[in-house]
């Protein structure tokens, strides 16, 4: 039915763990920033934006190891 090459797999996942260090690196930094100017140096805002961080990269990482088994939707004319 559907097979998916080692090569194209392996190049799914290293978008998915660049794309989670890029987000959770961000997420991280925001949270740095917003609790050191915002909430007097808490550590909530810090794990609330790494959180948020991984949590779109794990939805951008399901949508696309998923892509390969959704069939396209066919234009009605």
């Amino acid at each position: 039915m559907f097979s998916m090459s080692e090569k194209e797999l392996g190049k799914k996942w290293d978008r998915c763990l660049a794309d989670a260090a890029i987000k959770l690196g961000s997420g991280l930094g925001l949270g740095i920033v917003f609790s050191v100017l915002f909430f007097k140096r808490r550590t909530w805002p810090i794990s609330f934006g790494s959180g948020a961080g991984l949590g779109m990269a794990y939805a951008n990482c399901q949508n696309d190891l998923r892509s390969h088994y959704l069939q396209p939707r066919s234009q009605k004319e």
